[in-house]
């Protein structure tokens, strides 16, 4: 056991004095340890100084570079890219409330006109910018209304939105053209992915409706009567609920 030894204190007897000399030794070997590593991480830094000024050095021009890069790069373009979308955008709204030129309406609004881009173009200069993604999600949408499915699917793919919103209307978009081209097990899988993107009185009802009636062509009539019963217990109050006493009634008859 460590006993306290107050300041001043003598050694009485010989093992008392040894065990100083050894406590002594230990401690000088601690200290001299400590010095040989501080002296070789000296020389270490010495040798290698220029390395690691270099090193510092890069570090520093990187993120000189990336802020530079931020201010005087991405963002005048990501401001001028959503300005050369004005146009587009507005002749896909127009399309969206004019049946009788609908197409020539979201042709445009794909390919611009009187010199203005349309999305296609946003995406090929912009692509990189807020304004070249949500151009893949109009001409996508566009290309969806036109019945141009594959076209559709190929640039609402390469959408992404942190709108949950947004990103659920994508999604079951997407499962809207593949549902189109039969492919209807793909088609169950994006609605399946739009119904987990987002809950919300809107879109959720829409899609496991959708997700329904497609799960019902294929024969899953377990899975189809699972959506039903949640657009019936949990959206009572969604135009889909008029319709889901008799699906279910349906469903349940195919079991």
């Amino acid at each position: 056991m460590a006993t306290y030894k107050k300041r001043g204190y003598k050694p009485k007897s010989q093992k008392e004095k040894e065990e100083n000399i050894e406590e002594g030794s230990t401690t000088a070997e601690v200290f001299n340890t400590l010095d040989e590593s501080a002296s070789k991480t000296e020389e270490w830094v010495v040798k290698n100084q220029n390395l690691i000024f270099g090193i510092v050095g890069l570090a520093a021009v990187i993120v000189l570079g990336i802020m530079g890069y931020n201010r005087f790069i991405a963002e005048p373009n990501a401001k001028e890219a959503m300005n050369e979308m004005t146009t587009a955008q507005e002749f896909f709204d127009e399309a969206m409330t004019n049946t009788t030129q609908k197409d020539s309406l979201l042709n445009l609004s794909l390919t611009g006109a009187n010199g203005k881009y349309g999305m296609l173009d946003i995406i090929e200069e912009y692509g990189s910018t807020p304004a070249g993604n949500l151009a893949n999600y109009y001409a996508g949408t566009a290309y969806l209304n036109m019945n141009k499915y594959q076209e559709a699917i190929t640039y609402l793919s390469d959408f992404s939105s942190d709108d949950i919103m947004l990103s659920a209307i994508s999604k079951g978009a997407i499962g809207d053209a593949f549902v189109q081209l039969d492919q209807k097990e793909e088609g169950l899988e994006y609605y399946e992915k739009a119904i987990k993107a987002n809950a919300n009185e809107f879109t959720t009802p829409m899609y496991l409706m959708k997700a329904a009636r497609t799960a019902m062509d294929l024969g899953d009539n377990e899975k189809a009567l699972k959506y039903l019963v949640r657009i019936k217990e949990e959206f009572s109050t969604s135009t889909e609920a008029a319709q889901v006493d008799v699906l279910i009634g349906k469903a349940e008859a195919s079991l």
